[in-house]
């Protein structure tokens, strides 16, 4: 075996023998691509997700140089009838572009690489006549053995997403890269070619070296959606065996929209952070950023028009809408808001629901970095708001009614369109945006049963936190008196008995007829 041509099955050995859920129906997938047009597959997903041990499964289901029934003969894949056909069939070549990028300059990257197999090649092909170019060496292979290989080149666009090296010295990394696969001997070297990252290629031309790859990213996943995270059913599993709160987990790390090709939603979840989750039974933030290239802050203080408003609506728990499709797929190109906020969609802070053309922040877990993040934000209108957000609490807590009126008053009547001024909907999104530093002290539900009807929005005090409850009715065409019956004759504080915390009834109402549309506050003790 070598380093990285056929390099065994060592790796996903480890793998299977800590804690593994069953993801070979990838293998499936990208055997239908062996020897076709659609030999060669990127794969693009947040870190953390399982990237690098869907590239050592493959790894070691089609290496030539070893025997792996023991590995997959009881898992799905074994149930393929192509299972045999492909097990341990192929060389494999087999590179991890961080591990190179530690030993060696960016500059030097291309280089290195080429020596570093071909030491592999002259220690495992001693026969064979070497040659300076990695391609006429995996030809000359292929000739010799009768068996095409198959590429799995993980985090291939590691040295794109990070902040040193020149324009030029990114270029002739991809130029490295179309050495491998743009040319007229590809298809007799190799049978298909798995390429995993995090940015999908780039738009612009520049990485036309690798364009002739089919693209499944976190916007455009097709048939890879299952496998991007862990599916609900795969949770649950998870958490039944570990004795852990289903729902909590749910809550913590799911919330990751996928859609398949036939537009049939799939929701995942954060795999590291579930088996992490699972294995201390602790339900946090398990969210890791190893360089300044997943620093979100970094790009949500870019000065882009309406970027700050964006967050501010993302960390209230608001849905928005952005545009995608000119996104560049780099670190560097931005040209408007929604470049930045697509850019930490594919670092996995929010979701992109494709149907809606809208992204979100998914669950708590990320909800808790940004909650750490917005207080960083050095735009000046976010910067006020977060002030004005926090003076919304201490106005509830103080009861003082008419401050928090006049706060809601003055959000709603910016952040409103007329047409969609009296909406349900929009008035909920009112009050996320008018405390949506509330993540500091709370935990908010929606549509909560009450005794006798739902509760509209409640927020709980996280564990420890010494903040009063909050139950937030708001209405349309009322009195802050009739709002505050309502939610005492249909019993609304029974939806948060035994938090062991005050509770506070708070009522917001506005007159839709009046032109100048006075909000009027009530807040009364449970």
């Amino acid at each position: 075996m070598g380093f990285y041509i056929n390099p065994g099955n060592d790796n996903f050995r480890f793998i299977v023998n800590t804690d593994y859920i069953d993801k070979s129906g990838l293998i499936s997938v990208i055997n239908d691509t062996i020897n076709t047009e659609k030999m060669l597959s990127c794969v693009s997903r947040p870190r953390r997700f399982g990237k690098s041990y869907a590239a050592n499964m493959l790894e070691a289901y089609y290496d030539c140089s070893c025997d792996s029934h023991e590995l997959f003969d009881d898992l799905e894949i074994a149930k393929d009838p192509d299972y045999e056909k492909h097990l341990n069939q192929y060389n494999v070549l087999y590179l991890d572009i961080t591990g190179f990028m530690g030993d060696t300059t960016l500059e030097e990257l291309p280089d290195f690489i080429r020596e570093e197999i071909l030491e592999d090649v002259e220690e495992m092909f001693p026969d064979i006549r070497p040659s300076k170019t990695i391609k006429k060496n995996l030809e000359r292979i292929v000739a010799k053995t009768g068996r095409k290989f198959i590429a799995i080149i993980d985090e291939w666009d590691a040295p794109i997403r990070h902040h040193y090296g020149t324009e030029k010295t990114r270029t002739d990394f991809l130029e490295f890269l179309r050495s491998l696969f743009k040319s007229d001997i590809t298809k007799r070297v190799f049978a298909a070619a798995y390429m995993t990252g995090i940015l999908p290629i780039k738009k612009d031309g520049t990485q036309s070296a690798i364009s002739e790859f089919r693209e499944y990213s976190v916007l455009e996943p097709y048939g890879l959606a299952p496998f991007v995270g862990f599916t609900e059913e795969e949770v649950r599993a998870v958490c039944i065996e570990r004795s852990v709160s289903f729902e909590e987990m749910k809550n913590w790390y799911n919330g990751y929209i996928l859609y398949l090709e036939d537009e049939t939603p799939v929701s995942v979840y954060n795999p590291n952070s579930v088996m992490r989750a699972s294995e201390h039974g602790r339900f946090t933030s398990y969210w890791e950023q190893s360089t300044a290239a997943y620093s979100a802050l970094d790009y949500i203080n870019l000065d882009f028009d309406g970027l700050g408003n964006a967050v501010e609506k993302l960390t209230a728990g608001v849905d928005i809408p952005v545009k995608t499709k000119k996104f560049q797929n780099d670190l560097v190109s931005f040209r408007t808001a929604d470049d930045v906020l697509t850019l930490l969609t594919h670092f996995g802070y929010f979701t992109y629901d494709r149907l809606k053309q809208t992204i979100r922040i998914p669950n708590y877990e990320i909800q808790a970095e940004f909650g750490d993040i917005i207080h960083e934000v050095t735009h000046k209108e976010t910067m006020i708001r977060l002030k004005e957000s926090e003076k919304f609490l201490a106005d509830i807590i103080a009861l003082d009614a008419d401050a928090v009126a006049a706060n809601v008053q003055k959000v709603h009547m910016k952040e409103s369109a007329p047409l969609w001024y009296n909406n349900e909907q929009a008035l909920r999104a009112i009050i996320k945006l008018t405390f949506f530093t509330y993540r500091d002290h709370y935990i908010k539900l929606e549509e909560l049963p009450s005794g006798s009807g739902y509760v509209d929005m409640a927020y709980l005090p996280k564990k420890y936190d010494p903040s009063p409850a909050l139950i937030i009715e708001l209405k349309a065409g009322s009195t802050p008196e009739e709002a505050m019956k309502q939610m005492r004759s249909r019993n609304y504080a029974s939806a948060v008995e035994g938090i062991g915390s005050d509770l506070l009834l708070v009522a917001i109402t506005y007159d839709k007829n009046d032109k100048t549309k006075p909000h009027h506050c009530l807040i009364e003790k449970a």
